[in-house]
């Protein structure tokens, strides 16, 4: 069974991260771009957002005794062979997980008018994932 408390825990940080991602779009995309304190503190909650996805779905996966999961990607294909998420949500989150590895090791070579669509377009598939780990748990 899992630990309902700790996924929680997990979940109202990453809504926070959430909220301070939202105040993004408060700015042009030129606003974003030229200035350093908006985009750097937003590629980090970007970041901490999308670990705190990873490590939900880590716990849920623990807790329920799924397969363990190769990778970080591979977290939302093994939710996503027990039924949790659907193929869509596991693609996208899949994708975001990608997009972790870039944010963490591949900065030099960030791209910052991504990370503004992202944070503007995408969070959708997080807020949906909270949606359904909340319902399942």
């Amino acid at each position: 069974m899992v630990k309902r408390e700790v996924v929680l825990s997990r979940i109202d940080k990453l809504k926070e991260y959430l909220k301070y991602l939202s105040y993004v779009k408060n700015y042009t995309k030129e606003q974003y771009l030229n200035d350093p304190m908006i985009y750097a503190s937003t590629e980090r909650f970007l970041h901490l957002a999308i670990e705190c996805v990873i490590d939900i779905g880590n716990h849920v996966i623990s807790d329920m005794r799924y397969r363990k999961p190769e990778s970080n990607k591979d977290i939302f294909r093994v939710l996503f062979e027990n039924n949790v998420i659907e193929e869509r949500l596991k693609d996208n989150l899949s994708n975001m997980a990608g997009f972790r590895n870039i944010l963490v090791h591949d900065y030099l070579k960030l791209d910052r008018a991504i990370v503004y669509d992202i944070v503007l377009n995408n969070l959708k598939d997080i807020e949906q994932f909270v949606k359904i780990i909340v319902e399942y748990i």
